[in-house]
């Protein structure tokens, strides 16, 4: 859902920042780190959720050490791009626990998905039997990770 902007001043970026280096920090500690009290602080945290800046918190799991050694790109052209079409499609792959991100596509593809499994066959099956069943799915094509560089979730603000 793509909600309007709100005015961030520069201590609420310094707040932004700091939670999402370290969502667990104390409002004690956030409040130090950007020099406020704590109130005023707590007040600001509380605009910042109710407004949809701050999504939610959530611990960064490592893939690999919970048995997910394989993660996959999945490219999907849809055989049409009727409305009812893509609203099935992006309801199942809204609930499929498999799939980490999915971003409708310019150019080629009109879905990229971002899949994690715990090895190549069931990475494989997962395509094959799944995603290939989805509602309008035409053509699939798969990458898979071979080094991973870079996994933020931090933005630049």
């Amino acid at each position: 859902m793509v909600m309007s902007m709100i005015d961030l001043d520069a201590t609420d970026r310094s707040l932004l920042d700091a939670l999402q280096r370290d969502g667990r920090a104390t409002v004690g500690e956030l409040a130090e780190s950007v020099s406020l009290s704590t109130s005023p602080c707590w007040r600001r945290i509380r605009r910042l959720e109710d407004s949809g800046v701050i999504e939610g918190y959530h611990a960064h799991l490592e893939r690999e050490t919970v048995g997910l050694g394989v993660l996959g790109f999945v490219h999907l052209t849809m055989q049409d791009h009727t409305p009812q079409t893509m609203a099935a499609f992006e309801r199942e792959i809204a609930a499929a626990r498999e799939v980490l991100a999915c971003h409708n596509l310019s150019g080629r593809f009109d879905y990229q998905l971002e899949v994690v499994a715990p090895d190549l066959q069931a990475f494989s099956d997962y395509v094959r039997t799944t995603l290939r069943a989805l509602p309008g799915v035409r053509e699939i094509s798969t990458n898979f990770v071979l080094k991973e560089i870079k996994r933020t979730h931090v933005l630049p603000l």
